[in-house]
């Protein structure tokens, strides 16, 4: 064959092999415009809903297209003509070598992988940091450590919020690569999120070791940021109805009666009986309450009857006494119906018949979930939106603010000034101040509250640093009742006051000597160890005990348990107290039973209050010597004593103290006005002095509400206290106070360092003293 027929051969043949190549690509390339128009579809879809795509795909040819921007179509504009350059190449290709591969995109996957995962090692690393900075906190800083963990379960759950609400509506599938690549973009952004987030943390926190209030306040104004933040983020993705309620929102949490602006004495306890049924933990409150429930209602009539109880606002007041709950392990509520201590349950259950009766609002909680579901403290999920219920008072004990200041963490400052703590045995100013009571070695766990010392609200008036709330005396009678008691012929028997084996133990003598006069009865567990000749009634109800009571002469004490309430319930039914003293008197620095007492008040007597009673009700004895017990029978069998009960442990005495306590006691304002200044009358306490024994000198009560208004030097001069010359100190807790050779006057610094009971060897202490009511003594004459 010629070459010239080789050569048209030839031609012929490349053609139809151009022809198939230029047919490839054209389909390649209306295949990949498709792809790219479904992309572009996605990336419109994605501006719309406010999410920035960024992205950079590579396609190399003789060159390289960089696509670097977020708008659809300025990447369609590249795209059009990056394949037009393709259609073109393709048209004018006179050589049968074949175009480049497009590039595999698996090296720019890798390279997103491993940029993602270099972003994850930075955010173990920083959580690392984070882990031991928290550690280096202790405990000054551990309410921050607290929020610190808060914060970082807040951004995961705004992240878990975000997440869930977009995987609501997934984004179809891509079909190619593509896919995969936005993924793992997003991924890197995100983990490029979170490590700025653990950044921020990290330089809050670093720069936050000032002072544990500063670092509370900062913590709590970043916490509610954040929650501002989650809420935000979630409506953007999801303008819905339905998006998560935020911590601090409450609900109301049960109210079987209708709420009014105004508190109305109420007629019935009835509407408290839903609310303590369905807690087993209230079993032993309820049973009381129920059997008190006349003399409540008759007791509410009388104080209206009285005053005028018609221009009060009712509040809404969250009663959570932490003793009963199971998680504090306490166990008292189970222990209530075999022989365990009352002392605690009574103050309780009055509390909540007062305020019921007084016509406020009540929310009972008696565990850590009825507690956060109050507080609106959620786990999880869209909750179901409640009315809010915002708490003016809460009534807690110590254990109850330790549950609410581990569930709220730093925000429990914002309840801080509305926390009213029920505390049996009180709490001394030096033991409530953080920093003095670790310089001192005042530790306790029931102590360093930081609160102010009169929100401690105490079952006997005998710290007048805090506030005296009391109880009620359960006297069931009529007056008719009352008249036939007087009459009543006692049988020759005492009653011994003591429940339990153990606390007989030891007594042996100086009951031999009681029965040489009396028949014995007791109302002890069946434990083995007491004398034969007692006749023990085992574990019975109050309403029996108080029979028993009726026809005794004599409720004989062992000594313990110190200051319960049965005592003031025997002179209420006509029997007269032997009331052990304590040699030496006992504290928290020489007793076991005081060890962890928040305060050095040292208890003279098995019933101090009832010491202050005297004769002829109270008589005081020394177990150990039988003649002074035999003087003390001998007196009550020759006497008849009718029965007595102090004003402020009846139930209209307790409805009147706390009413004026709700209505005029206010931690929450700077500026005080209760008790009126007009009460106050200054008394100098001489060296060696408390300022609760010079009061009490002058027929009077120490008022720590006065302190303020004593600390200062012009106001001493108003008092005839002549300061030459005076400086500030919070050195001691006596303060202000002054030395009477150089006139120099020291003014207490720290208000959380005013005392009534303690006093120095040298410095005369200027003291703040009121009158108060008989038998009232937390009110004074103008304080009505």
């Amino acid at each position: 064959m010629n070459p010239r027929s080789i050569s048209i051969a030839s031609g012929i043949m490349r053609k139809p092999r151009d022809t198939l190549w230029r047919t490839i690509f054209v389909l390649l390339g209306i295949g990949f415009i498709w792809c790219l128009s479904l992309t572009y579809y996605f990336l419109s879809n994605a501006e719309q809903e406010g999410i920035g795509v960024t992205g950079h795909n590579r396609l190399r040819q003789h060159g390289t297209l960089r696509i670097k921007t977020t708008r659809p179509e300025e990447i369609m504009e590249s795209i059009v003509k990056f394949v037009d350059e393709i259609l073109n190449m393709v048209g004018s290709s006179d050589d049968s070598s074949p175009l480049p591969p497009l590039k595999d995109y698996k090296e720019e996957l890798q390279s997103l992988q491993i940029k993602m995962e270099v972003e994850k090692e930075k955010g173990q690393l920083r959580d690392e940091m984070l882990k031991e900075l928290r550690s280096d906190k202790l405990h000054l800083q551990q309410q921050v450590a607290h929020m610190e963990k808060h914060l970082q379960l807040q951004a995961e759950k705004e992240e878990k919020n975000v997440q869930q609400v977009k995987s609501a509506s997934p984004l179809p599938p891509l079909k190619d690569c593509k896919e995969e690549l936005q993924s793992l973009q997003i991924k890197m952004e995100v983990e490029k999120e979170k490590g700025q987030l653990r950044d921020e943390m990290l330089k809050e926190l670093r720069s936050d070791k000032l002072h544990l209030q500063q670092q509370v306040a900062h913590m709590e104004k970043h916490l509610q940021l954040q929650a501002e933040k989650e809420e935000k983020n979630v409506q953007q993705v999801k303008s819905g109805p339905g998006c998560p309620v935020l911590p601090g929102r409450v609900d109301l949490l049960e109210n079987s009666e209708a709420v009014s602006d105004h508190a109305v004495v109420r007629e019935s306890l009835t509407g408290l009986y839903p609310s303590l049924e369905k807690r087993v933990q209230f079993r032993w409150i309820h049973q009381r309450i129920r059997s008190m429930e006349d003399i409540w209602v008759k007791a509410g009539r009388s104080l209206s009857a009285k005053y005028n109880l018609t221009e009060r606002k009712a509040k809404q007041i969250l009663v959570h006494p932490g003793v009963v709950t199971d998680e504090s392990g306490a166990r008292i509520a189970e222990a209530a119906f075999s022989g365990g201590p009352l002392g605690e349950l009574v103050q309780w259950s009055d509390l909540i018949s007062t305020l019921h009766i007084l016509g406020h609002q009540l929310h009972l909680t008696a565990s850590i979930p009825d507690l956060k579901h109050f507080l609106e403290i959620k786990t999880g999920g869209c909750p179901t939106h409640h009315t809010k219920v915002e708490a003016n008072l809460i009534y807690t004990d110590i254990i109850g603010l330790r549950q609410i200041q581990a569930i709220l963490q730093a925000s429990w400052i914002k309840y801080r000034c509305r926390i009213r703590v029920l505390d049996t045995f009180g709490t001394e100013p030096d033991f409530n101040h953080v920093d003095w009571a670790k310089e001192h070695n005042l530790q306790s766990p029931y102590g360093s509250l930081n609160l102010i010392p009169m929100q401690f609200y105490t079952m006997f008036p005998h710290t007048p640093d805090n506030t005296f709330l009391g109880f009620v005396v359960q006297h069931q009678r009529s007056s008719e009742e009352t008249e036939r008691l007087k009459s009543t012929t006692r049988q020759n028997q005492a009653l011994v006051y003591g429940k339990r084996a153990t606390f007989w133990e030891g007594k042996e003598a100086y009951l031999d000597v009681i029965h040489k006069y009396l028949e014995i009865h007791g109302t002890v567990d069946q434990s083995a160890g007491i004398p034969d000749y007692v006749k023990n009634h085992g574990i019975i109800r109050g309403t029996e005990v108080q029979a028993l009571l009726r026809q005794s002469k004599v409720f004989v004490g062992l000594s313990f348990p110190y200051e319960g309430p049965a005592p003031l319930e025997a002179l209420a039914n006509g029997c007269a107290f032997l009331n052990p003293r304590l040699h030496p008197p006992q504290s928290s620095l020489n007793t076991e039973f005081f060890k962890d007492k928040p305060n050095i008040r040292e208890v003279t007597s098995q019933h101090p209050y009832a010491e202050a009673i005297g004769e002829p009700y109270v008589w005081m004895v020394d177990m150990h010597n039988s003649t002074d017990v035999e003087r003390a029978l001998t007196a009550i069998l020759n006497q008849t004593i009718e029965p007595y009960l102090p004003y402020e442990f009846s139930c209209e005495g307790m409805l009147q103290r706390v009413n004026i306590l709700i209505e005029k006691q206010d931690f929450c304002n700077s500026t005080w006005s209760w008790p009126p200044l007009s009460a106050l009358q200054v008394v100098k306490a001489e060296a060696k002095t408390s300022c609760k024994q010079a009061c009490q000198k002058m027929g009077l009560i120490c008022e720590p509400t006065f302190f303020p208004h004593l600390n200062s030097a012009d106001n001493h001069a108003k008092y005839g206290v002549d300061c030459q010359t005076s400086e500030f100190s919070d050195s001691h807790l006596v303060f202000p106070a002054y030395n009477s050779s150089s006139k120099h006057c020291v003014l207490q610094s720290d208000p959380l360092l005013f005392s009534c009971v303690r006093s120095d060897q040298s410095l005369i202490r200027i003291c703040p003293c009121r009158d108060y009511i008989k038998d009232q003594i937390a009110l004074c004459q103008a304080c009505i």
